[in-house]
């Protein structure tokens, strides 16, 4: 049985064939968010009139989704017009087959839990770094999505609140410190140059390079740290490209487990193993459910 999977992102829409095994026939293309949700939607519609043979979608979205629905229940103005928009049901009486639509690092974390680094684990956290940092939370193999869809925004956190001002509410938060933009914004003050994560890490020999590396890993297992002493998950799973570097996952990993009480250290916090075909693996194991 094959499943049409769709991944909508800021910068682009992904699409596959899941063929029982694997996913074949992607593709790659141009979101166009900035152009408005109906174009965006246009542009998802065009991919999917691309495909043959499938008997239900999944679509992974950026978005705070309403997952009794399908609708979005919240997008910020990246993708201008997407709150409220009916996707499961646009892309259903189009298509005429059964819609699961789910946000991003929630598919993502399915994902890793259907053929990742979740595996076996129905109990975990799944956090993406990136631009900034995403959550998802999977209890007894579902994802808990909260009273409004919104459980797992992780990087609403305070970890420094001497940062905090009457202008800037969120200065100190989780996603400003311990994202990949929050990495890039501490060692730029370094070296303007090192304006992205590779070259960050291209330059980890260096002392005042390396020492911000560390505050900023610090700031991470501070998260990290709050999330195990109010979950005690089993297993922790980290994505994002910065999660790739042997580094990080072992510092994040030494550093974590030294400071959560003796009574949560079993918990196992390792890298995601999906990269960017998670949230589309994800979706098909929310659409495979439907037929």
């Amino acid at each position: 049985m094959n499943i049409l999977a769709i991944d909508i992102g800021g910068t682009s829409i992904k699409s596959g064939i899941w063929n029982g095994s694997s996913l074949e026939q992607t593709k790659e293309t141009d979101t166009q968010a900035a152009l408005g949700a109906v174009h965006m939607m246009e542009r998802v519609r065009e991919l999917i009139r691309s495909y043959r043979d499938y008997a239900a979608i999944g679509i992974s979205t950026a978005g705070e989704v309403n997952t009794d629905d399908g609708s979005i229940y919240y997008a910020n103005s990246n993708i201008p017009g997407y709150t409220g928009m009916q996707v499961k049901r646009m892309l259903e009486e189009e298509f005429l087959v059964p819609v699961a639509v789910e946000n991003d690092v929630n598919a993502a974390a399915l994902g890793e839990l259907w053929k990742g680094a979740a595996k076996g684990n129905p109990d975990f956290l799944c956090l993406t770094y990136g631009t900034g940092v995403g959550g998802s939370i999977v209890i007894a193999g579902s994802v808990y999505a909260g009273s409004s869809f919104s459980a797992g925004s992780f990087g609403g956190i305070v970890i420094h609140p001497e940062l905090t001002t009457a202008d800037d509410l969120l200065a100190g938060c989780y996603e400003r410190c311990a994202s990949t933009t929050g990495l890039v914004k501490r060692v730029k003050l370094i070296d303007g140059t090192l304006d992205n994560g590779r070259k960050i890490f291209a330059n980890l020999h260096r002392a005042e390079i390396r020492i911000q590396v560390d505050l900023w890993i610090d700031d991470i297992c501070t998260g990290l740290v709050t999330l195990i002493s109010i979950f005690n998950p089993m297993r922790i799973i980290l994505g994002g490209g910065v999660m790739a570097q042997d580094y990080v996952i072992t510092e994040v990993r030494r550093k974590t487990l030294e400071r959560v009480a003796p009574g949560l250290r079993g918990v196992q916090i390792v890298p995601a193993m999906l990269s960017n075909s998670a949230g589309m693996i994800g979706a098909v194991s929310l659409a495979s459910k439907l037929v």
